[in-house]
């Protein structure tokens, strides 16, 4: 997904707002690298559009709280043998 970096940023910004999703997650959607999406998301789209990154930044900020949790429960799935 190459060409205008304005565009890919703002579609990157609502794909994750809409479905909440991690960077990591964005970046496969996307098929582009989680650097991309976060070079994107923290440096091109607040000179464009300042209230769709603050958005993006809440569901970012919210994810990174959470990911310690999500890391747990991966951890007991694997060792569970589920």
């Amino acid at each position: 997904m190459k060409g205008n970096m304005e565009e890919r940023a703002q579609r990157l910004a609502l794909y994750i707002i809409e479905n909440q999703a991690t960077v990591r997650a964005a970046a496969g959607r996307f098929g582009i690298s989680k650097s991309t999406v976060h070079k994107d998301i923290s440096e091109r789209l607040p000179q464009f559009n300042h209230t769709l990154y603050l958005q993006v930044k809440q569901v970012l900020d919210e994810n990174k709280a959470e990911r310690h949790i999500r890391g747990g429960i991966a951890t007991r799935r694997k060792y569970k043998g589920q």
